[in-house]
């Protein structure tokens, strides 16, 4: 019952014609495109200061500031701002390629628009950054109680004191692209995909605590306001509002392209298929059209013509 089931998803999803190596460009040109922004996007540091200090005073308003306990929590305690620093600095690199690959491999009916969706939300996030510079708790003035565990710890692991860069690369990236937190609306698309298409209790345990751990350490190591990680969260939802848009929009560029691509390479072979019709006689390309005689009237002109039967 479940083969007969499964085999019309199967087939009205076209994942069999997805192949790697178009795949991989793919997704490289868009995190190319991703990082290259997020760079170029630095803004102003005072613009920047000014929306972190806004975030900053808007969660307190709202009695919504988790940063200042979680960050002290950290700062007292190695056992937990060590691990917490290495999760920050790599896991969003590991997991995120690793649960793509897996619906790759083994879930092809629901990759292209997992893919989508990811993409999509990371375009999006990329708009923010470049709107909406914003200074990460822990490059404000010491005042504000804040205190960078990556500067801290930084000799337990490969990152600089001045991000989480390895060291000697801090200057290459942009600190001011806090708003919002993709290593939150990241973490937030790979609990989805374990917990909907995972099927041991662990994938589903996964599923629960990437995404929550992910936003307590992103706080914690005071690199994002809570406001940043509500902000992830909004992003992944308008992402994924938008993948069956986007999906629809790029099958019919792709079928624009290939009707211009097949529109080219036809008009050779048509003219080659065509066939050169003279009166009544039809030929190949080529071929030479015999001239035809005419056929002669009856006469009596005596020329040995054949007389009619009587």
């Amino acid at each position: 019952m479940s083969q007969t089931d499964d085999a019309p998803r199967t087939e009205a999803i076209p994942g069999a014609r997805l192949r790697w190596w178009t795949e991989l460009p793919l997704i490289l040109l868009v995190y190319g495109a991703y990082s290259a922004g997020r760079l170029l996007a630095r803004g102003d540091v005072s613009t920047a200061v000014d929306h972190g200090l806004a975030i900053l005073r808007a969660e307190k308003a709202v009695r919504l500031n988790l940063e200042h306990p979680l960050n002290r929590l950290f700062t007292r305690e190695a056992w937990i701002g060590v691990p917490a620093d290495f999760w920050y600095a790599s896991l969003h690199y590991l997991v995120t390629p690793l649960i793509l690959v897996w619906l790759f491999r083994r879930r092809a009916t629901v990759y292209r628009a997992a893919r989508t969706w990811l993409m999509t939300s990371t375009l999006i996030g990329l708009i923010g950054f470049t709107l909406l510079p914003t200074c990460p708790p822990r490059l404000l003035s010491q005042g504000h109680g804040f205190v960078d565990t990556m500067a801290q710890y930084s000799s337990y692991g490969w990152w600089g004191g001045a991000a989480s860069a390895p060291k000697g690369l801090g200057g290459m990236t942009n600190q001011y692209a806090a708003m919002p937190s993709l290593h939150v609306g990241w973490a937030l698309w790979c609990g989805i995909m374990l917990w909907r298409h995972g099927r041991s209790p662990y994938a589903k345990a996964a599923a629960v605590a990437y995404p929550l751990i992910t936003t307590i350490v992103v706080m914690g190591t005071a690199n994002h306001y809570f406001f940043d990680a509500l902000a992830g969260v909004a992003v992944m939802g308008v992402g994924l509002l938008l993948t069956k848009p986007v999906m629809r929009l790029a099958a019919r560029i792709k079928d624009r392209v290939n009707t211009v691509l097949a529109g080219g390479s036809a008009a050779a072979p048509s003219a080659t298929r065509s066939s050169i019709v003279s009166g009544e006689c039809q030929t190949s390309p080529g071929e030479r059209i015999p001239r035809q005689r005419k056929a002669a009237a009856p006469h009596d002109s005596g020329d040995g013509a054949a007389a009619p039967a009587r």
